[in-house]
């Protein structure tokens, strides 16, 4: 039988959610990796005790995650049922709606049949009567906004969801959906948009300042940039790496010499800052407060446990941020 860690709240900050009074840790567990029938089911319940004894509270899913579609919400449903029913009041639990998940019209995108349909189906998946967020994934460019908008306030008034978010949308977007939102008096509460040192498309497309203008949240995702900021590619294309596999989310042709270069500098960096690259570089999203928090996946309970180090040092001299920078847009 699991027993939570008494000292589980003493070491990780929590940031409070844009305007809301929800916080969230800095760092955030995503399932969407290592979560399926494809993983032995101890590590992936390792995982997430070891998350929760490190205070890392808010578990981050999707309908699609696995493979295959919804098996990391089932994997979590497990997890919850046996490990985490005594401390469900102290978890965040979000997911999403909006790539394919069923054949047919209904399967995918922002209708409102397809985004309340599919948050039964996750609940019923994980076991919960209701999830702490739910977002819309991606805006459908066939579906008017307040036809998106309205179901995840739907969802709200039927107690489904608490809060509500976005993922994936554009600055304006985001704005038109916080207004529509605003109106029918559900807030928009959270954004999470990729986002790493190597991906500055939150700052270059004015997505930040917009979230700081409607007091908005946001939680990065990829902030590891796929595995290219955790160190494994320092040497080259490891043969058991993501690049090396058929992964659609990371091409063995984007890792070339160049790129090490750069990585290797920037590991430099962390190296004298005592952190590694990996750490460094969720530090680095995390810099100034202005992301609230910062997803991460791990493949086993020691890669989880040297991501929350990073919280050990967050801050950055204006030297360090500007030899970043350099790096990176060389």
């Amino acid at each position: 039988m699991y027993t939570a860690h008494p000292g589980r709240y003493a070491d990780m900050p929590y940031r409070r959610t844009g305007r809301s009074g929800l916080k969230l840790p800095a760092l955030s567990l995503g399932l969407w990796h290592n979560f399926g029938p494809d993983r032995p089911v101890e590590t992936q319940r390792a995982i997430l005790r070891r998350a929760f004894d490190l205070g890392v509270t808010h578990f981050d899913l999707a309908n699609n995650y696995g493979p295959p579609p919804g098996s990391a919400e089932s994997a979590l449903g497990e997890a919850l049922k046996a490990d985490f029913a005594p401390y469900r009041d102290e978890l965040v639990v979000s997911t999403k709606a909006g790539y394919l998940m069923w054949p047919g019209p209904y399967g995918e995108w922002g209708s409102r049949k397809y985004l309340l349909s599919s948050l039964d189906q996750s609940l019923s998946r994980m076991g919960l009567e209701y999830v702490d967020i739910f977002y819309s994934h991606r805006p459908d460019p066939d579906t008017p906004l307040e036809e998106t908008m309205g179901a995840l306030h739907t969802a709200v008034q039927q107690g489904k969801a608490l809060y509500v978010g976005v993922s994936n949308y554009s600055p304006e977007q985001t704005r038109e959906a916080a207004r529509i939102l605003a109106g029918l008096g559900t807030p928009l509460l959270i954004h999470q948009p990729r986002y790493s040192m190597l991906d500055r498309r939150p700052e270059t497309s004015g997505l930040l300042d917009a979230l700081d203008e409607l007091e908005t949240g946001s939680i990065a995702y990829s902030p590891l940039e796929q595995g290219l900021l955790t160190g494994r590619y320092l040497d080259g294309i490891p043969e058991d790496s993501r690049a090396a596999s058929d992964s659609p989310f990371l091409d063995s042709e984007a890792v070339t010499g160049e790129l090490v270069g750069r990585l290797r500098a920037l590991n430099d960096i962390a190296g004298s800052r005592g952190q590694s690259l990996a750490q460094m570089a969720l530090a680095w999203v995390l810099r100034e407060g202005r992301v609230t928090s910062a997803l991460v996946g791990a493949s086993s309970p020691q890669q989880l446990e040297d991501s929350v180090a990073a919280v050990r040092n967050l801050d950055f001299g204006a030297d360090e941020l500007a030899r970043i920078d350099e790096i990176v847009r060389q």
